[in-house]
């Protein structure tokens, strides 16, 4: 009988050149990653880079066009769709993450019988079935499953269907088997889905203490803080090819940050180099039309020497402009915030004893100026988006009051975008600005065109919204809100569906705008971004 020992602290995985096209578009071009034990790789990207068909790749399930992927040690795979199964159980799909620990428990009872009954080798094959059991902790894996359920917040009867059960519940089982199994390597896309914040720090803890290697694909600012060692970024760079980060998120931030300094750096010296042989070319054919010509009185002769030199000169600087190639490409967008207008020494806007019936209990009471920042906290079902509706005027409280100053203009965004439109992004734009500044309520002055806020590309932006991705239309949303210059800005749950880049930048652009600020939101990091801003905490 033989026993192999396990290969926990031999983890490892490394991709080479993977390269991955589908539908004639590249999907994976040049990814390069080695994960190794106590490596914890976070991936990050836009949507539709590539970071699930790249847990594909990884895991073995799809194979790359070209390139090549090695693996030793089990893996643990967590994606996002998970079928139900059939007459699949909790049971069931336990048993399938925990396979390799039950062989490892059977192996080592068929080699204690085996020494039990004095069969010739039994020592040494006892021996490594111990090693194995011991090394996986193989007896009290089930133990840490069934903790990882009661912290997940899991259904942990093992006789319930899973066809019975919500996603939310499925997702949940499925995590708690992997944490508890003992993976050499975890694959896992976006985990922090449907989490609340009791499962979400049990992930946290369990991930950071994980021996083996880890690759997490998440838009979760908090967990790749708090977890990753270095990130991957599928978003293109200057060559085309991905980027992979040391030193943990804080790392990543501070190297995407120096790389597209330099990427713009280098595609403003290529336009300007172009420009500028663009003008002495413009200069040599004006010279060759008008400045040729020598005073009255200067010879035929003169006149004609000087004129194939000018020509000759045209010629040069049209082949040294032909000859210039900008080879950078254009950088990734930057959004620009734009001016938010103050009033000072006025309240803005304010809320007396507020409440809705079934929707917020109440009552809350706030007071904004110019310049003031709020953060509205609370469980799912406290009431935060109705506040901000109320606040907004688009919905009427049940009891209390609001009061809006006559010229302040309050812009809400949304937790979700509304239905797309079939009309071009731009248009959609436009028109909302063409609405407020008919209505009186926007100076003409002071109405800034889509492309000077750095949210949506000039191609993007001439598409249909209804071709746009679900990130694309939030951004949408975002440019419309800020296209009313208004002088409160209400922010429902901001970072949905939004790049890490971009949230980033508009973390920062709130918290110097003249603009009062009032954010709802369950997202970590924003939270811990926002610190230093008041509280209304909402209980429901």
């Amino acid at each position: 009988m033989s026993t192999t020992a396990p290969t926990r602290s031999r983890a490892h995985l490394t991709a080479t050149d993977v390269h991955l096209a589908r539908g004639g578009r590249p999907v994976l071009t040049g990814v390069a990653l080695t994960v190794a034990a106590g490596d914890r790789l976070g991936v990050v990207g836009e949507n539709g880079r590539g970071k699930t068909t790249l847990l594909q790749v990884l895991s073995g399930r799809l194979g790359p066009d070209t390139g090549s992927v090695r693996r030793a040690g089990s893996i643990g795979v967590a994606d996002q769709e998970m079928p139900t199964g059939g007459d699949r159980c909790v049971g069931d799909l336990i048993d399938v993450e925990l396979a390799e620990v039950r062989a490892a428990l059977a192996a080592f009872e068929a080699a204690t019988a085996a020494l039990t009954v004095g069969r010739p080798g039994a020592d040494a094959d006892y021996a490594a079935a111990l090693a194995v059991v011991e090394a996986l902790d193989a007896w009290d894996a089930d133990r840490r499953v069934d903790l990882s359920l009661a912290a997940l917040g899991a259904v942990d009867d093992r006789s319930r269907p899973l066809r019975t059960l919500s996603v939310g519940q499925r997702h949940r089982i499925r995590l708690a088997c992997l944490l508890g199994a003992g993976h050499d390597l975890l694959l896992l896309d976006e985990p922090t889905n449907h989490l609340d914040a009791g499962g979400l720090e049990h992930l946290t803890e369990r991930l950071r203490a994980h021996p083996g290697g880890v690759v997490l694909v998440s838009h979760d600012r908090a967990l790749l803080a708090d977890v990753v060692t270095s990130v991957l970024d599928l978003d293109p760079s200057s060559d085309g090819r991905p980027r992979t980060y040391g030193g943990g998120y804080r790392g990543y931030r501070e190297g995407r940050c120096a790389e597209r300094e330099r990427w713009q750096a280098r595609h403003r010296a290529q336009q300007e180099e172009r420009q500028r042989l663009a003008d002495d070319l413009s200069a040599a054919q004006n010279r060759l039309s008008t400045g040729w010509r020598p005073d009255k009185g200067t010879g035929k002769h003169t006149r004609a020497a000087r004129a194939p030199g000018l020509v000759r000169a045209v010629h040069r600087r049209q082949e040294d402009l032909e000859a210039h190639v900008v080879d950078v490409p254009v950088p990734p967008l930057e959004f620009r915030m734009p001016t938010l207008p103050a009033i000072p020494g006025v309240t803005l806007l304010r809320a007396d004893d507020v409440t809705v019936t079934g929707r917020l209990a109440g009552p809350c009471s706030l007071a904004l100026c110019s310049g003031n920042r709020l953060v509205v906290a609370g469980p799912n079902g406290a009431g935060k988006s109705t506040l901000l509706a109320v606040l907004d005027g688009s919905l009427e409280a049940t009891a209390g009051g609001v009061h809006r100053a006559r010229k302040a203009r309050i812009g809400l965004l949304r937790q979700e975008s509304p239905r797309p439109s079939r009309r071009r992004a731009v248009e959609v734009y436009d028109a909302a600005t063409a609405r407020l500044v008919t209505a009186g309520q926007l100076p003409a002055a002071e109405v800034v065109p889509l492309g000077q806020l750095g949210l949506l590309t000039s191609c993007d932006a001439a598409r249909p919204v209804t071709e746009l991705s679900i990130g694309q239309q939030r951004r949408l949303d975002l440019a419309v809100l800020l296209a009313a210059r208004p002088h409160v800005v209400l922010l429902d749950e901001p970072t949905n569906h939004l790049s890490i880049a971009l949230v980033d930048e508009l973390t920062a652009a709130l918290a110097t705008t003249p603009a009062a600020v009032v954010v709802a939101t369950h997202d970590r990091q924003l939270l811990r971004d926002t610190a230093g801003w008041p509280r209304l905490r909402l209980t429901g």
